[in-house]
């Protein structure tokens, strides 16, 4: 195994994504023939596209498999849902070592050029009408990713909120039974509805939001800056500074890649 396998998928993250990769059939014609391409090195080479930024096609030799072999791996498991699997296992984790704190969540969303026209694309607003897609997320009080969405970028944030809360997973806690609904939530001016600030309460969650042309929102900064900075954290997944895909179910797996990245790093600190 290269040194690039091994310092893209450590055994900790292997160990991880090997309790949600589904089994391999492999089915050989008789007499042999070629074997198959190795989860391992099949999972490093999509690590190096998606922080890399580079297409399929410009996958170096050294990272193992065919690109054809590495994209239909990716095609499969995106269809699997294995990322979001693999997201959830890791917040297993981080909830049982008492790593995820519930006093707060944090909601935003950034939007993102789109190279080509497909589903969940949209003209962008605040982007002079250019086609884009936005990618919805609430964190923890730390900035851990918890539920991810994506949309066209001319849907409104508030219509984001909703989804995003009823998408946070059952995480395991250090005591007592698993957690998924956040004692308060802060969010800016975009998501100041009173029918948002209703469902949050009928489902007892706090809310801290800003409310249009009363109070700015800067005020909750210290609160709110977290999620800003996991956004710059996903920027980190380079393949998601510019929309590739023409599916949107690629999109959403690049992003579900670069949030279990992000909670996976926290989990090895």
């Amino acid at each position: 195994m290269t040194d690039l396998v091994e310092r893209l998928v450590p055994d900790e993250l292997w160990t991880l994504f090997r309790r949600v990769v589904p089994p391999s059939q492999v089915i050989r014609p008789q007499g042999g023939g070629r074997r198959r391409a190795g989860d391992r090195e099949c999972l490093a080479a999509i690590i190096f596209v998606a922080t890399s930024g580079c297409s399929w096609r410009q996958l170096p030799p050294v990272s193992g498999p065919a690109w054809p072999t590495v994209y239909r791996r990716f095609a499969q498991w995106s269809q699997a849902r294995v990322w979001a699997r693999l997201h959830r296992v890791i917040l297993d984790e981080l909830g049982a070592g008492g790593e995820l704190d519930w006093s707060r969540r944090a909601i935003d969303s950034v939007s993102v050029r789109a190279g080509k026209r497909g589903p969940l694309t949209g003209p962008n607003p605040t982007d002079r009408g250019k086609n884009g897609s936005k990618i919805h997320l609430i964190t923890d009080r730390n900035g851990l990713p918890l539920s991810l969405g994506i949309s066209g970028a001319n849907l409104h944030d508030s219509l984001g909120l909703k989804p995003l809360v009823q998408g946070i997973p059952p995480i395991r806690s250090r005591r007592g039974p698993r957690r998924r609904r956040p004692a308060k939530l802060h969010a800016d001016k975009g998501y100041d509805y009173d029918c948002l600030r209703k469902w949050l309460r009928e489902r007892h969650i706090r809310r801290r939001i800003a409310r249009k042309g009363i109070e700015s929102s800067q005020r909750l900064g210290r609160h709110r800056w977290v999620v800003e900075r996991t956004v710059s954290w996903l920027a980190g997944c380079r393949r998601l500074h510019r929309r590739y895909e023409c599916k949107a179910e690629h999109f959403l797996a690049f992003a579900g890649i670069a949030a279990a990245l992000i909670s996976y790093r926290r989990l090895t600190k």
